[in-house]
């Protein structure tokens, strides 16, 4: 199985498989690499040496591959999101698992024949690797899992777009940035393309840019809120709250996130407390580690007890709301000043 970088690697020696599985949540990354092996395959005319095949015809794809690209020398046939890779739960698919030893058996026989003419190239949210297809194609192709990048590998892309527009960004503000904007590849590159836009060639990505340009995910504003209240500067942490509801952010939304907040800042403090560890506590991804020291430093702001009278106030904010008893950006504001 290669790893996504080790896959980019690859496609750009120009050398192209004829059996791959991509599959994972980072999305852009995965449609990048598809478009970089559509681009290394040649022409493509969909129905002849180009097809697509999905949930509703994949009981076709042993005779695709059979049929002759008629005028062109390979095929390049997609088979995504079938659900043919995925894992089964209980209810077993008998139908799938039948075609699943089919299509591993006819690759067995076939993979000469497969080699001089045809790429297979499936394309999954998910995959089982105890499926004896997927082993065979892991064997005699490419399996690469698309997760989602951890911040050191993020840092490094975002440093090379900027050096591709001669835009400088230092260790600080890249990390800065991220910290910001999210560990989403598709919403960075958004981010990023507008920041070098600003600074145009030869300029350098300041904090402030970022500050006065980048669309903030609501948990970092979150986090700002919460840095606010823990050094007791209630009013900024208010104008943090009232400029996030003047950008239209749900409301509702806002009390969620603000919750689920605190409660993970009460968790880590009672993974202090009882020598825990922090990231197995709040189940924390790998793109999400870095993560630890903010809500570590965000939780010695606040004692165990004011924690609980905190989510307790947050939950009876809610239950005011929905039986139409106060209004929520001011039930919210009252929250912020009664502890802070």
């Amino acid at each position: 199985m290669l790893s996504i970088e080790n896959l980019e690697k690859e496609l750009k020696t120009g050398k192209l498989n004829n059996l791959y599985i991509l599959y994972g949540e980072e999305l852009f990354l995965l449609e990048s690499s598809l478009k970089k092996i559509k681009n290394l395959f040649g022409e493509c005319v969909k129905g002849i040496n180009y097809i697509t095949i999905d949930e509703n015809n994949v009981q076709e794809l042993m005779s695709d591959i059979e049929t002759p690209a008629f005028g062109y020398e390979k095929k390049l046939i997609i088979v995504r999101n079938t659900g043919l890779l995925k894992k089964e739960g209980r209810k077993k698919n008998t139908e799938f698992t039948k075609l699943r030893e089919k299509i591993k058996n006819y690759i067995e026989e076939n993979i000469e024949i497969i080699r001089q003419s045809i790429v297979v190239l499936f394309i999954e949210e998910e995959i089982d690797t105890k499926f004896e297809l997927v082993k065979i194609i892991d064997k005699l192709g490419i399996i690469c899992n698309f997760e989602f990048q951890k911040p050191a590998q993020l840092e490094k892309r975002i440093k090379a777009i900027c050096a591709g527009y001669e835009v400088q960004i230092d260790d600080i503000t890249v990390k800065y940035f991220i910290e910001c904007c999210g560990t989403n590849m598709q919403e960075l590159i958004n981010e990023i393309r507008k920041l070098i836009e600003y600074v145009s060639v030869g300029g350098k990505i300041e904090k402030e840019d970022i500050d006065k340009l980048s669309i903030k995910k609501l948990e970092s504003v979150i986090f700002d809120l919460t840095d606010s209240l823990g050094k007791k500067e209630t009013k900024k942490a208010l104008d943090v709250l009232r400029n996030l509801v003047y950008a239209k952010e749900p409301i509702q939304k806002i009390l969620i996130t603000l919750y689920n907040h605190f409660r993970k800042i009460y968790l880590v403090k009672l993974s202090l407390k009882y020598n825990k560890d922090v990231t197995e506590t709040l189940d924390l991804k790998p793109n999400q580690v870095f993560l630890v020291n903010k809500y570590r430093t965000q939780a010695k702001y606040f004692e165990e007890k004011e924690l609980r009278n905190i989510l307790q106030s947050l939950i009876d904010l809610d239950y005011q709301y929905k039986n139409g008893k106060i209004d929520l950006q001011i039930g919210l504001e009252s929250i912020l000043c009664r502890y802070f």
